[in-house]
């Protein structure tokens, strides 16, 4: 019985080719599982023409993946850790690091299925990396993992950061301090002085009553000495 292979067997041949079966392993094997169709006239058309689409679709993804390698042949990619103990990265770099700065260098995404790392990077250093993109098309790429060093710039803005708020703080309460102490010390003389001001004030309001009485009291002097004269006239 002659059949077409829709799919790549083992020992039998390649999809798209005619082959001569048993009846028995056709009909229980080859055509149930979808592996061959009967070798009729429009079978072998129809498989023809989808094999050639086929070839067709891989020649232009073919042409695209050669494009890609051609972008990502010898890029350098860095990364900068933080340094844990025994000289290890605190954490690692792992396939899924590598494709996400990959794909930003190269404006295209990268599958981290296509990283060809087997562990994950754990040490500072340069790493060489290939790029599955097909069976024959593996670009390579640098990994360059770099010791995260603190910058002394920044813990010197973070400490002047802190220390001016504190520096205003102090400067506020000084001030403060300032302005209390001067208010007080001109209160006092005005104090003083209010008292100075107002004791001689009381003085000739005395002075003034003691005359007032004793003029009323020579006034009434006067007058009693003339009604005795006149009484002494009568």
């Amino acid at each position: 019985m002659k059949v077409v292979l829709l799919e790549d067997l083992p020992g039998k041949g390649k999809a798209g080719e005619i082959k001569e079966v048993s009846k028995g392993y056709a009909r229980h094997f080859l055509l149930p599982r979808g592996l061959a169709l009967v070798a009729t006239p429009t079978v072998i058309k129809q498989v023809e023409s989808s094999l050639e689409k086929e070839k067709l679709e891989e020649s232009i993804d073919r042409d695209k993946l050669v494009e890609l390698a051609q972008q990502i042949e010898g890029k350098e990619i860095r990364f900068k850790a933080r340094m844990g103990t025994g000289e290890r990265l605190f954490g690692s770099i792992t396939a899924a690091d590598v494709a996400e700065e990959l794909s930003r260098a190269i404006g295209s995404p990268i599958d981290k299925k296509k990283i060809d790392i087997e562990k994950s990077l754990r040490k500072t250093g340069s790493y060489e990396v290939s790029v599955k993109l097909a069976s024959d098309i593996n670009p390579q790429i640098t990994v360059v993992i770099e010791e995260e060093k603190e910058k002394k710039v920044e813990k010197k803005a973070e400490k002047k950061a802190e220390k001016k708020p504190e520096k205003k703080a102090e400067k506020k309460a000084e001030k403060e301090t300032e302005k209390k102490a001067e208010k007080e010390t001109e209160k006092k003389p005005e104090k003083k002085e209010k008292k100075t001001e107002k004791k001689p004030e009381k003085k000739a309001e005395k002075k003034a009553e003691k005359k007032e009485k004793k003029t009323e009291k020579k006034a009434e002097k006067k007058t009693e000495k003339k009604k005795e004269k006149e009484k002494e006239k009568d």
